[in-house]
């Protein structure tokens, strides 16, 4: 039976609601369930799941519905019962946090110069006017914002001297405080500018692992290089850090920008008096070796070449993995049975999956994924992935009323158990630590890893952590478990691409 229950004008996080879900979804005698707020987006998805009732037309996005296919009317009880007790236990968690009204009470209250914004995309330029208009720095971690509202927020916090980060924006840290999705990293002399979150995260702690540390990191967006926005933050962030004097050395990362962009930077990276190290993954090196800045190969190499600036020393390429690495390969290629010959990539991190595309694409004859390079190896159709394929699982299209897997791995673990088959030569993962992340995202992984092995399914499984010995989640701890599961962990994602490439260049047993 399909039971609706309905509370009007009653708002809830959404990310809250969809843990909710998720975790009333397993109960007995629950078939489907949907437990959120009434936009368009959640009563699209909901009617998807079969469930279709009057009480749910003309809802509002500021309306809390429960919606379920249950066996019986105990049970739609039971669930309610259980929603209220979840709803009852996350507030009591957040009771001791200041939550003003709105920014009017907040800047009577408290010294801001910031405001971070995450409602849903079409309230988010609103609210960020409103934030500019105060005289605040702003980070909008909100997506769907039109790229119309991006141009105009971003000109307009330029005329006020202010930071527009975002939309989209995952990752910043300001004044040493974390912002969105971040890492504890050490303070120090190097200031970045990245319109990718976790590449740049990747790159900061991979710094903070080299002995060096972050004087700001400036998230700008993805959309920010486009030709459209014209990269307005990233020249902003960038001339900002050159201004400052506790920033010694900058590191720029993005996507290849349009070629008007890109010049713009050029320019400006030409005329800097600080080294800029530039990792513009998969873009022409040369333009940005005529400019004077460092090219990258890769992440890594980035974090590498800007840690020895900043000591003042000649940055060196990176040496590949020893023969004690290659031997490691030959050892567990050989145990790869005659059928395992493809690379599964399951990744929480868009720009690592990015990369992983880029350093195995040559070796491999092409790898498909859902933000492939080329239409040829856009992978639309996930019921055949006996190939090479690597998954951004951070995309739209697998977020879609369920929180990003760095939040909760639900989306991930439901991939790693699926999709991982007798077929699979090795398995590629990202563990990314950190606040915003979820509270133990190793032991998530390791225990999909050990049902694979229950089930008979023996990849290689290789991965590496993204975090330090500062962050909430314990990264030694995090290791540790994923090599109890028989995962063969790196550093970087770089080095567990390598490895991973030594392996499925080998000969079979």
């Amino acid at each position: 039976m399909q039971k609706v229950q309905v509370k009007k004008n009653s708002y809830y996080d959404s990310v809250t609601l969809m843990l909710i879900s998720r975790d009333v979804g397993s109960m007995e005698g629950v078939k489907e369930v949907m437990v959120g707020m009434g936009t368009d987006l959640n009563l699209e998805l909901t009617e998807k799941l079969g469930i279709k009732s009057p009480e749910l037309e003309g809802l509002t996005s500021n309306d809390f519905f429960i919606a379920a296919d249950v066996e019986s009317e105990e049970v739609m009880a039971a669930l309610e019962a259980k929603v209220e007790e979840l709803l009852t236990a996350k507030a009591d968690a957040g009771a001791s946090d200041y939550r003003p009204a709105g920014f009017d009470s907040a800047m009577q209250t408290m010294d801001l110069n910031l405001a971070l914004i995450s409602v849903a995309g079409q309230y988010a330029a609103e609210e960020a006017d409103r934030a500019l208009d105060k005289g605040l720095h702003v980070l909008m971690f909100s997506d769907n914002v039109p790229v119309e509202d991006e141009v105009r927020l971003k000109e307009k916090a330029r005329g006020k001297d202010l930071l527009m980060m975002g939309p989209d924006c995952g990752t910043a840290i300001i004044n040493g405080v974390a912002l969105a999705f971040a890492n504890a990293v050490k303070r120090g002399d190097i200031g970045i500018v990245g319109a990718s979150g976790t590449g740049s995260q990747e790159v900061s702690v991979l710094i903070d692992k080299f002995g060096g540390g972050v004087s700001q990191l400036i998230g700008t967006g993805g959309r920010d290089l486009s030709e459209k926005v014209g990269g307005i933050t990233m020249i902003q962030g960038l001339e900002a850090l050159i201004e400052d004097e506790a920033t010694k050395v900058i590191v720029l990362i993005s996507k290849p920008p349009a070629e008007s962009v890109a010049a713009k930077i050029y320019e400006i990276v030409k005329q800097s008096p600080k080294p800029v190290v530039v990792d513009f993954i998969g873009a022409d090196p040369q333009p940005i070796r005529d400019a004077g800045g460092f090219a990258c190969v890769n992440l890594e190499h980035a974090a590498a070449q800007a840690v020895a600036l900043s000591r003042g020393q000649s940055p060196e390429d990176l040496a590949p993995l020893d023969e004690q690495w290659q031997k490691k390969a030959r050892e567990v290629a050989s145990e790869l049975s005659e059928e395992q010959e493809y690379l599964l990539g399951l990744y929480t991190g868009g720009t690592l999956a990015d990369e992983a595309l880029k350093l195995l694409g040559n070796q491999l004859g092409g790898i498909y994924s859902n933000i492939a390079f080329d239409k040829e190896h856009q992978l639309d159709d996930l019921s055949d992935l006996n190939r090479h394929v690597v998954l951004d699982l951070g995309d739209d299209q697998f977020t879609q009323g369920r929180p990003h897997p760095m939040i909760d791995p639900f989306t991930r673990n439901e991939h790693l158990e699926s999709d991982v088959s007798k077929q699979t030569a090795v398995l590629l993962f990202d563990c990314v630590l950190g606040y915003g992340s979820h509270p133990d995202p190793a032991a998530e992984v390791a225990k999909s890893i050990n049902k694979l092995k229950e089930n008979g399914i023996t990849p290689v499984a290789v991965g590496s952590v993204c975090g330090t010995e500062g962050d909430p989640q314990d990264l030694q701890a995090s290791q540790k478990v994923l090599e109890e599961a028989g995962a063969i962990i790196f550093p970087s994602n770089a080095k567990a691409v390598e490895f991973a490439g030594l392996v499925l260049g080998q000969g079979r047993a």
